[in-house]
């Protein structure tokens, strides 16, 4: 199809009752123009305007009155242009960054908020609110997450960006809820000092694990067996009381293993005492000392070994530690599970059970329950020390034991083999 002229012309009109006028014709968007103008003045400004909005056909200009500088309108079209395929209006995204980003004075660098944080996380470990390992943990997190935003401030850090920091790696759901759970307690810290205006955590939600009933890892009777043997043939036995509170009363190896006083370890009342500020849940419960752990305890006294050996004693503690452990394969709490798992299989009291390890008595049935059998059990405790012998002390008599916390009385079978 043959394109319509654009341009306007201006020629003299002669009217019917002989008064000359100025006509000014053309194409306007495939319309045919033709205006009559008295005076050739007039004519011409027409023109002009019929050009201006041919002009702003072509390039999609628009005339407008407006209060904007001239640099405001050319921010204003650039930042029209950045949102020509964008779900929302201009004033949603305006609305967004108003509510959620700090000015650069007030924003501050994720590694100057990161030293702030870990600065009052010491200051829980000093005050024994938190263990080295949890702090150990949270450091490292949020190394990995300062790496993944290392060119943004603290206030540029989006929603939207941080489950790929949490994901990273393929993590597991149980690792990628770890990764959530340190970050959003970081971002809720940053809330409190004014950093943030809104946790960017707050809306996401916990990935719902499924566990399987009775899925904890465990040692078997003979591999506990192996594994204390080496114990105490390594270091002079100096890491005895820490693997036998473990392993045979279900201390927590990090955090309450560190803060447990030797004087809440008695013997002669069968029980260690862990006091809320040393237990991970801040709840006070007994632990009933088995025989063969009195065995233990007796051989290798606490006032002699203490649970965790002096640092002036004996250098790089947790390496040699994690030497142990890695030589039989052993993680990080299955020591404590192996303990639960076996006592539900020798006792069958789940409710005993969850009183004796701190835990809820629905955890102990998803996780414990028939993951061993009784004669494994009988088995594991009655693991005894072999390179040291002492002889267990007897229970105190009830009239001197009213002033003490009252113990869990170890069952009837074991006191007998004891007497024995």
């Amino acid at each position: 199809m043959k394109q319509k002229k654009t341009a306007f012309t201006i020629k003299p009109f002669r009217n019917r009752n002989g008064v000359i006028s100025f006509r000014v014709a053309g194409w306007l968007l495939g319309e045919r123009v033709r205006k009559n103008f008295k005076t050739r003045e007039d004519a011409i400004a027409e023109r002009a305007a019929l050009e201006l909005r041919v002009l702003q056909s072509q390039s999609n200009l628009r005339g407008a009155s407006t209060f904007l500088t001239e640099a405001q309108l050319r921010e204003a079209e650039a930042a029209f242009l950045r949102l020509e395929k964008a779900r929302r209006p201009l004033t949603f995204y305006l609305d967004y960054a108003l509510a959620n980003y700090r000015e650069p004075e007030a924003a501050l660098k994720i590694g100057d908020a990161i030293e702030s944080y870990l600065k009052a996380r010491k200051e829980d470990v000093q005050q024994a609110l938190m263990g080295e390992r949890q702090l150990r943990n949270i450091r490292l997190e949020l190394t990995e997450f300062q790496r993944h935003f290392s060119t943004q401030t603290l206030a540029e850090v989006g929603a939207e960006a941080l489950p790929a920091c949490i994901r990273r790696g393929n993590g597991s759901l149980k690792t990628q809820n770890n990764r959530r759970a340190v970050l959003f307690t970081f971002f809720k810290y940053a809330c409190q000092k004014g950093w943030l205006v809104k946790n960017p955590l707050e809306g996401t939600t916990r990935h719902r694990i499924d566990h399987s009933r009775g899925g904890a890892e465990a040692l078997t009777a003979e591999s506990a067996a192996q594994l204390m043997a080496h114990v105490e043939s390594v270091h002079g036995g100096a890491f005895v009381p820490f693997f036998v509170l473990c392993l045979f009363a279900g201390i927590r190896p990090d955090g309450e293993i560190t803060k447990l006083p030797a004087a809440d370890v008695r013997l002669e009342n069968n029980a260690i005492t862990i006091e809320p500020w040393v237990s991970k849940v801040n709840m006070r419960r007994l632990v009933t000392i088995q025989p063969n752990l009195a065995a233990w305890l007796c051989a290798y006294p606490l006032d002699e070994y203490p649970v965790i050996p002096p640092k002036e004693k004996m250098k790089s503690i947790a390496k040699k530690l994690t030497c142990i452990r890695q030589k039989f394969g052993v993680g990080h709490d299955v020591l404590r599970h192996t303990f639960i798992s076996m006592h539900v299989a020798k006792f069958r009291s789940m409710g005993d059970a969850a009183l004796q390890a701190g835990n809820s008595e629905s955890i102990i049935r998803r996780h414990y329950l028939n993951v061993t059998t009784p004669q494994e059990a009988e088995a594991f405790f009655n693991i005894r020390p072999r390179l040291r012998r002492h002889a267990v002390p007897q229970p105190l008599p009830a009239t001197q034991q009213a002033s003490a916390p009252a113990p869990v009385p170890a069952p009837t079978p074991d006191q007998d083999q004891l007497a024995a």
